[in-house]
């Protein structure tokens, strides 16, 4: 339980804060109610995020120390007030062209109108998110020293035949189907949010191979005959796993992808934008205590293929994300798929374990 110890103080404190809200602003009724949602809106993000917790490991686990608590502590801070605060304040502040200061009255005062706003621009922020996640899924799937296939021949055939070029190539495909299903007012906005949510991937491929090339281990390797890394996810996996700012660029914007589908459903729950802070940044804790968790118990290692199961499970929510632009998707479908991956994965991970066990 020491990996939670943060996470149950920050949830003490954030229900307390939750609490004295809903009590100004509606006495004793308040209170329950604010405390309530709180921590309804605290559960949904973490059974929303489990897989972005396995993928977040599967990089986290081997950062040294330092850089996994940089991750739970400046990075909570920027995946609670950047992601789940900031974000949908810019978003609303680009789409009505008022001030943040502005916009953050508007959400305080007439949260119907800043929840309107942001629901409204669903379709630009879901082409970023689908983008970029599914770069992350594919490159996975195509990353060539993979040593083993969920999927079995035809994981391996795919991966034989992929590449990053492929990838980006589906991906503007996926990106072309999306703008042609949205709204025509919003064809170009889309376009370029999917472009973006490209961009962004390649960009922090790019930075994290420049970090790379500084790396003290790398020249080490060379010299031992080591071959160097390919490019791909699996370059990018190893190459941000170091700690570097690559690796926290890469986390974070993972983080943004999937935080923004729960600050949209979030707003079904309630409108008050300061009762959905506190709640999301309690699951978003928890998320990250879980991530740890899973590093130092060396779940992944033990677990073979829950980190296939995660990636699968952020590929489904990728194309869920691109078809939201135009078909309604409910949130416990898009919840029920990720757990449903992740849960396949364990039992295939622990009939893989008996198999080698039984042939030892």
């Amino acid at each position: 339980m020491r990996h939670f110890r943060i996470s149950f103080l920050v949830t003490f404190v954030l229900m307390a804060v939750s609490g004295w809200w809903g009590y100004s602003h509606g006495g004793m009724p308040g209170l329950i109610n604010a405390l309530w949602i709180t921590g309804v809106l605290g559960v949904m993000e973490v059974s929303l995020s489990f897989d972005n917790a396995v993928v977040n490991a599967s990089v986290l686990r081997h950062w040294n120390e330092f850089w996994q608590k940089l991750f739970l502590t400046v990075g909570i801070l920027v995946a609670v007030f950047g992601m789940r605060l900031l974000f949908p304040l810019v978003i609303v502040s680009v789409a009505t062209g008022l001030g943040l200061v502005d916009v953050w009255t508007m959400a305080t005062t007439t949260p119907d109108v800043y929840a309107k706003h942001l629901t409204d621009n669903h379709a630009q922020v879901a082409a970023f998110g689908g983008a970029f996640l599914l770069l992350v899924f594919l490159n996975f799937l195509f990353d060539d020293e993979k040593e083993l296939h969920w999927l079995g021949w035809a994981e391996e055939k795919v991966n034989a035949l992929g590449t990053e070029s492929l990838a980006v190539l589906i991906t503007m495909g996926a990106v072309a189907a999306c703008v042609a299903m949205g709204p025509a007012e919003a064809k170009y906005s889309v376009l370029a949010s999917g472009i973006v949510g490209i961009a962004v991937y390649i960009g922090v491929n790019w930075i994290s191979g420049l970090l790379e090339e500084g790396e003290p281990d790398l020249q080490d390797d060379e010299e031992e005959g080591a071959a160097p890394a390919k490019s791909g996810n699996g370059d990018l996996v190893k190459t941000v796993a170091r700690g570097s700012i690559g690796g926290f660029l890469y986390l974070e914007v993972l983080d943004a992808s999937f935080s923004f589908d729960g600050v949209i459903g979030a707003f079904a729950i309630t409108n008050d934008v300061v009762i959905i802070m506190l709640g999301l940044a309690i699951g978003a804790m928890f998320v990250r205590s879980m991530t740890v968790y899973l590093v130092h118990k060396g779940t992944l290692d033990e677990f073979v293929y829950l980190e296939h199961g995660a990636h699968y499970a952020i590929g489904i929510l990728a194309l869920i994300m691109l078809a939201s632009v135009k078909y309604h998707i409910p949130e416990w479908f898009t919840g029920l798929s990720g757990v449903a991956f992740i849960l396949v994965s364990l039992w295939s991970s622990l009939r893989y374990r008996k198999r080698h066990a039984a042939q030892a």
